[in-house]
C-alpha cells in the first residue's frame, strides 16, 4: 500500500479514536459528524463537539483531496530548496482544535498532514509531511507546559532519523507568534513542515505523534477542569481567544491554503472559538494572575525551568476566585 493510502487510513482511524476519547473525557456531549465532498476531487469528515461539560467547542477534522494544483498555490508551497510546479496533487490530514469552557483548561491544537505531487500516487514526483501540536493556556502553569513538551520530546526522541525536538520546538515558537502583538500564541509545542528526506520514517513519526496527542493534553485538562472561575477569568479568556483568532485569520498557512484552494469554509473556520472579545488597549493590572500570564507569552526553554523561575502574582487581587468573592459559572 502506498504511503499516501497508509497516511489516509491512519488519519481516518485517528479521528475515530480521538472522538471517542474526547467524548468520554467530556462526559456530556457527543461529536456531530458531517461528511462532505469537494467538487474538484475528494472530500472529508468534519466532527464537531459543542456545549459539553469540558469542551465549549471542538473539532476533529479529516480530509483527503485531490486535483490540479494551481500556479499561485504552487508558488506558495515553494521554498529556497524546492520549487513546486503546478501538477496533480493529493493531500490528506487530520486537524483538531479544542476550546474548553473553563479558563483554567488550555486550548489545544494539532494537525498531521501529507502532501504529494504527480500523476502516480504510489510513486509521486514529490511528497512531504507536516504537522505538530501546540498549547494555548489562559492561566498558564509551568507543570502543564512541561508535561506537554515532555510528551513531544519523548515522541521525537523515538524517531531521531527524522524528528528533532529542539528544532521542531523552535519552529513552533517561530510559527505560532503574533508579530503585531510581540507575543506567542501560547506555550508552543512542536511544528514541522516540508519533511521529505525519509517518507517511511516520517510516516512512522507522524503516526506516533498523532497517537500521543491525548497523552499530551488530557492529563492537563483533567487537572484544571474543576478549578473555580468567574466573570473575571471568563473575560480574560475571551480576550486571549481574540489573539487566537488574530493568528488564525492573519498568519496561519493552513487557513490560507484551505480558503485559497477552494476548501470547505465551515470546516476550515471550525477552529475559531465560539465567544471572543476585543477591548481597546486592554492591559492586565500589575500583580494579578493575568499579568503573571504574560510572562508565559514569550518562547522559553520550558523543560529547563524550575518553579522558582516563574514570577508570582502577589497583589491581593491576584488571589483565585472563591465562591464567596466571585461565584463560578457553570462550566
Amino acid at each position: 500500500m502506498s504511503i499516501a493510502a497508509r497516511m489516509n487510513t491512519f488519519v481516518e482511524d485517528l479521528q475515530e479514536h480521538l472522538c471517542r476519547r474526547l467524548e468520554d473525557e467530556d462526559g456530556a456531549a457527543s461529536f456531530e459528524v458531517d461528511d462532505w465532498t469537494r467538487e474538484e476531487g475528494g472530500g472529508g469528515k468534519t466532527a464537531v463537539i459543542e456545549g459539553g461539560d469540558l469542551f465549549e467547542k471542538g473539532g476533529v477534522n479529516t480530509s483527503a483531496v485531490e486535483g490540479e494544483l494551481p500556479e499561485h498555490m504552487a508558488e506558495a508551497l515553494s521554498d529556497a530548496e524546492h520549487e513546486v510546479e503546478p501538477a496533480p496533487f493529493f493531500a490528506t490530514g487530520l486537524s483538531l482544535v479544542l476550546h474548553p469552557h473553563s479558563p483554567h483548561v488550555p486550548t489545544a491544537h494539532a494537525n498531521f498532514r501529507y502532501f504529494a505531487l504527480g500523476e502516480d500516487r504510489a510513486d509521486p514526483d514529490d511528497q512531504w509531511f507536516g504537522g505538530g501540536a501546540d498549547l494555548t493556556p489562559y492561566y498558564p502553569r509551568l507543570d502543564d507546559a512541561q508535561h506537554f513538551h515532555r510528551t513531544w520530546k519523548a515522541v521525537c526522541d523515538r524517531h531521531p532519523r527524522v524528528a528533532d525536538y529542539e528544532a521542531f520546538k523552535e519552529q513552533c515558537d517561530d510559527y505560532f507568534y503574533l508579530p503585531h502583538r510581540e507575543e506567542a500564541r501560547g506555550v508552543g509545542g512542536i511544528f514541522y513542515d516540508y519533511v521529505r528526506n525519509d517518507p517511511e520514517a516520517t510516516l512512522a513519526f507522524s503516526k506516533d505523534a498523532g497517537e500521543h496527542f491525548a497523552e499530551a493534553y488530557l492529563p492537563i485538562a483533567r487537572r484544571r477542569r474543576t478549578a473555580d472561575w468567574g466573570e473575571r477569568e471568563r473575560a480574560y479568556q475571551e480576550l486571549r481567544r481574540g489573539r487566537y483568532v488574530e493568528f488564525n485569520l492573519v498568519y496561519d498557512r493552513g487557513t490560507k491554503f484551505g480558503l485559497e484552494s477552494g476548501g470547505r469554509t465551515e470546516s476550515i473556520l471550525m477552529s475559531l472559538p465560539p465567544e471572543v472579545a476585543w477591548r481597546y488597549d486592554a492591559r492586565p493590572e500589575p500583580g494579578t494572575p493575568e499579568a503573571r500570564a504574560q510572562w508565559f507569552l514569550q518562547p522559553r526553554d520550558w523543560l529547563a525551568l524550575s518553579p522558582e523561575d516563574v514570577p508570582e502574582a502577589t497583589s491581593p487581587s491576584a488571589r483565585p476566585s472563591t465562591e464567596d468573592e466571585n461565584p463560578p459559572r457553570d462550566a
